[in-house]
């Protein structure tokens, strides 16, 4: 018999085996088990009424005999496996070559997708191969000397390899199991098809980027790096060509911009030309450290030092009703640190990182408020105000920090009562080319300062000393999401104003992550399969 338990708790100092427990909890022998396969794993750190910390499962079990599904509700038939499988193409049909601009995870699984459909895309990446990437953003980590075109937004892999490698899904989507299981495939760890908050780290997302790129050009397709798209051709309202560094043109009917969300330059050229899109609510903020053991602490009380425990994160909300806005905390990275995301000269911008061990000792996330096309209005009001919007605090976050990319710091108390005094910190703040003690409202909105200091106030009384007066705060961080959407029809994924170009992903302004990204590049790829 094969059946799937659910809801399955297991206290955090039980130290019997997953098959122990499951037979115990079914009333048959150990012996009887001749596969178990862990299909969710989650967290209950809530402690109430005398009660530890939990481990809660889902369990797939397959077992000798017979049992009454009956008697329990947490007992349940396995269900149906939705399998994605790729379109395969006629013979006839695979003189059609597909462009792909950008090899993040949006470009990177539409052209998997298309690849295995038996076409053979040619996608072009502004930036370098993860490994020349990685050895500009460590050159810019160590000396300042920023390239534009290859650092911690653009290259192979996108914007998200250089982050915590975090596989959040804020789906249901089938196709979520088959990016995972891409994933491991392709030499992520097996964790990840059923860990709740499942991630890969950057170390390890590296080679799994790798690992995808060779499936790719085993399949036909071919990858050009250091190769921006710096123009497109229409005729007729359809695409035809693009141009490639201001040089070389390459013909194609069909192009999949997954841009990111930092190509400002593609933006105006997609707007010189008339492309439909228009500006985005996005949000802007700041990074926050805490020792790593001040959080697990935080969440898991007594038991922060158990080391079945990972290291803990955390998510923090607060609305703002006087203003209308919103605040939170986002791509928190447990044992990470601060980096460096520019991707242009005279400007900062912040994000965090982490390895997959997660083991710096040093918690950090952002803290954001909500901006709209309102806050945009002095900046332009057009479609591309919203860049403007950004490039504007990033060059004064650039001048508060000394003109020499050190990141402007404030302490939290410092920061709520308008002083910039402190300088001893609870962490000593991680981001890699130094700081200068600044005042941070001086390269922030004035309503998002004042939200944010609101809603620090409010996360103090949530988390004890989460904003205690010596805690870091390092600025600025923009690069949340694309200040913009190239706007698309709903039913074929096509440019409503343009056809035969597909806009993917974040930079799309349609995703928000490594998942959500890789799955619109799929879903993209999947309706051009069906033309």
């Amino acid at each position: 018999m094969k059946i799937r338990i659910k809801n399955l708790a297991v206290d955090l100092n039980d130290e019997r085996n997953l098959s122990e427990i499951a037979a115990a909890y079914l009333k048959i022998e150990v012996k009887k088990i001749s596969n178990l396969k862990i299909i969710r794993q989650t967290i209950d750190a809530r402690r109430y009424h005398g009660v530890g910390i939990k481990f809660n499962y889902i369990l797939e079990v397959e077992f000798d005999g017979e049992i009454n599904l009956a008697r329990d509700k947490n007992l349940e038939k396995i269900p149906a496996e939705k399998i994605f499988e790729c379109v395969k193409l006629p013979r006839t049909l695979k003189n059609i070559r597909p462009i792909i601009v950008g090899f993040g995870p949006a470009g990177m699984f539409a052209a998997l997708t298309l690849a295995r459909a038996g076409l053979e895309p040619i996608i072009f990446e502004r930036g370098g191969d993860i490994d020349s990437r990685a050895a500009a953003v460590e050159k810019f980590f160590s000396t300042g000397e920023l390239d534009e075109n290859s650092n911690v937004q653009f290259g192979e892999g996108g914007a998200g390899t250089f982050s915590d490698g975090k596989l959040t899904a804020r789906t249901n989507d089938s196709l979520v199991n088959f990016v995972l299981e891409t994933f491991v495939a392709a030499g992520a760890p097996a964790e990840i098809l059923y860990l709740n908050k499942p991630h890969i780290g950057t170390d390890r997302l590296r080679e799994v980027v790798k690992n995808i790129r060779q499936e790719i050009i085993n399949l036909g397709g071919k990858i050009y790096f250091n190769s921006q798209v710096t123009d497109l051709e229409f005729s007729g309202g359809k695409v035809f060509s693009a141009i490639i560094n201001n040089s070389e043109k390459f013909l194609a009917d069909v192009i999949f911009l997954g841009v990111g969300h930092s190509a400002r330059d593609t933006y105006e050229m997609l707007n010189r030309h008339g492309v439909a899109m228009e500006a985005k609510a996005f949000a802007v903020g700041v990074r926050i450290e805490h020792p790593q053991e001040f959080i697990n602490r935080a969440q898991f009380g007594a038991d922060f030092k158990n080391p079945k425990l990972p290291a803990a994160d955390y998510f923090l909300t607060y609305k703002d009703l006087k203003r209308g806005r919103g605040a939170y905390s986002f791509c928190m990275c447990p044992g990470g640190q601060v980096v460096a995301a520019t991707s242009e000269n005279f400007q900062i911008v912040t994000n965090g990182m982490s390895n997959f061990s997660r083991n710096s000792g040093v918690a950090n996330s952002a803290l954001l408020v909500t901006v709209d096309k309102a806050d945009f209005k002095n900046f332009g009001g057009d479609i591309l105000s919203g860049v403007r919007f950004q490039q504007h605090f990033e060059k004064l976050a650039f001048e508060l920090g000394g003109k020499n990319f050190c990141a402007p710091v404030q302490s939290v108390g410092d920061f709520l009562n308008g002083r910039a005094d402190c300088k001893k910190f609870l962490v000593n703040p991680t981001y890699p080319l130094g700081y200068k003690i600044a005042d941070l409202n001086k390269c922030l909105p004035a309503e998002v300062s004042a939200t944010l200091k609101d809603a620090l106030n409010f996360w103090n009384g949530k988390i004890e000393n989460f904003a205690a007066p010596n805690v870091a705060l390092t600025g600025i961080e923009t690069r949340t999401s694309a200040p913009c959407r190239i706007l698309r029809d709903k039913e074929n994924f096509q440019s409503i104003s343009h056809a035969g170009i597909y806009p993917i992903g974040e930079g799309a302004g349609y995703a928000g992550g490594i998942m959500s990204s890789a799955i619109d590049g799929i879903k993209a790829a999947q309706n051009f399969l069906r033309i």
